[in-house]
């Protein structure tokens, strides 16, 4: 399949699975949303490119392009967590275009751990390159890594005005309603800044109130 050019020397795969993926998130996610995943992928690519990783472009584009899908609006009331949400929503997509059930895994995989530190790195790479570009693009783990050329590169194609601020309020609107998926993960701390009153679950306090008598 032919490739489109990119910034930094990555290619986005000119195929109907992408052109139909960006179409889904640009017209059901707001403008911020859109460009982080984006940057998502290229980071992620960069990533891959420099831990010699083979991948599929394909793959890791839609599981870049799904990965906070889970915090619209429509799954405020599912009571899962996001990242679930927005894994279903990839795999619905990926079976809906027949792509083999090992593809979907990965995807589904992807995203549903892209808040998971220190698991993804060891699996397949496209489950690795997700939470990679995530890592980057929202952490500036591994800043240095990428050449400042590349940066301005990726940035200027996809910018990121005030995103610092504006993504924790994206993560803040998606979870609130929901607070009890925060348990044992992140978002707990997002929650815990920004949502008067929320009380983040105690591991060990479940442990010692357990109904177990010892």
């Amino acid at each position: 399949m032919p490739d489109t050019a990119g910034p930094a020397g990555v290619a986005v795969p000119d195929s109907a699975l992408v052109r139909e993926a960006t179409e889904l998130v640009r017209d059901t996610t707001s403008e911020l949303i859109y460009h982080h995943s984006r940057r998502v992928y290229f980071f992620g690519s960069l990533a891959g490119r420099r831990r010699d990783l083979g991948f599929d472009p394909e793959l890791l584009y839609v599981g870049a392009l799904f990965h906070d899908l889970g915090l619209g609006e429509k799954h405020r009331d599912s009571g899962r967590r996001f990242e679930i949400d927005g894994a279903e929503e990839a795999a619905a997509f990926l079976r809906a275009r027949e792509v083999p059930e090992d593809a979907v895994r990965r995807v589904w995989t992807a995203i549903a751990l892209h808040t998971t530190p220190g698991v993804p790195e060891y699996m397949e790479p496209e489950i690795a390159l997700v939470t990679a570009g995530v890592e980057y693009d929202v952490l500036g783990i591994g800043y240095e890594e990428v050449s400042a050329a590349d940066r301005a590169e990726i940035t200027a194609l996809h910018p990121r005005p005030d995103f610092k601020r504006r993504i924790l309020a994206a993560f803040t609107e998606g979870i609130a309603p929901k607070p009890e998926t925060t348990f044992g993960n992140v978002k707990a701390d997002v929650l815990e800044h920004f949502v008067p009153g929320f009380q983040r679950g105690d591991f060990v306090r479940v442990i010692q109130e357990s109904p177990w008598p010892a």
